[in-house]
């Protein structure tokens, strides 16, 4: 049994923010996947289903991003679920848009979430570190993350949540590159710009070549000049 987690922060006034990646994963998860309905538990929304052939829960903690530890820490010690059970989805300011990075253990990088699991379970488990760019200056970090997605992210945050979804049985297997290139898929290919009307255009047909008004004998004659 495996502890998928996201994180987020509850309620509508957060469900769009760029901080709320870890949520959306795990919804699109759920939903393209047919797991259960989700319940109250554990401080948070839980829901259980199949990956492939592994049982993985999926939980939400509903104790703000600063005190995610408690849910996991809970729901880890309910099932008797080590560390290395547990995979946390969360934002990256380090990432551009869209990019996705595994990481196993190491450090929480400032990440107020992560801090808090890590004061609870250890530092021991893995991460979908999913990108969402940098504000630019550390000063506007908190109002970024905390803002929605703009209109011109929907695209790829579309793409991004799909590849997810499609490659969550790798992930769940082990096989953490089968899940990125599922990611990578999902993307669209960039289109090629369209050739303008210009480059269309159709070559002029060549000029007839003038009309040779020697008569008959005259051409035999100059053969021989």
């Amino acid at each position: 049994m495996q502890l998928w987690v996201g994180l987020g922060n509850p309620g509508a006034k957060y469900a769009a923010n760029r901080h709320n990646i870890g949520f959306m994963a795990l919804d699109r998860i759920a939903d393209d996947h047919g797991f259960a309905p989700w319940r109250a538990k554990f401080q948070g929304q839980l829901t259980e289903g199949r990956l492939g052939s592994d049982k993985v829960l999926l939980l939400k903690p509903e104790t703000f991003m600063n005190l995610s530890g408690q849910s996991v820490g809970e729901a880890m010690r309910f099932y008797k679920l080590t560390p290395a059970d547990v995979t946390v989805f969360h934002d990256e300011l380090d990432l551009a848009p869209g990019k996705v990075r595994l990481k196993q253990g190491g450090g929480h990088a400032g990440h107020n979430g992560l801090r808090s699991i890590h004061q609870h379970i250890g530092e021991a488990y893995a991460r979908v570190r999913l990108g969402i760019g940098h504000p630019g200056h550390k000063d506007r970090v908190a109002a970024y993350v905390l803002s929605d997605f703009a209109k011109a992210d929907q695209d790829w945050l579309d793409d991004l949540l799909r590849g997810i979804a499609r490659g969550a049985p790798d992930l769940a297997a082990g096989d953490g590159p089968k899940f990125l290139n599922a990611i990578a898929q999902a993307r669209p290919a960039p289109q090629r710009p369209k050739p303008s009307k210009a480059d269309t255009k159709a070559e002029p047909a060549p000029e007839p070549a003038p009309e040779d008004s020697r008569s008959p004998m005259q051409k035999l004659l100059d053969r021989f000049k």
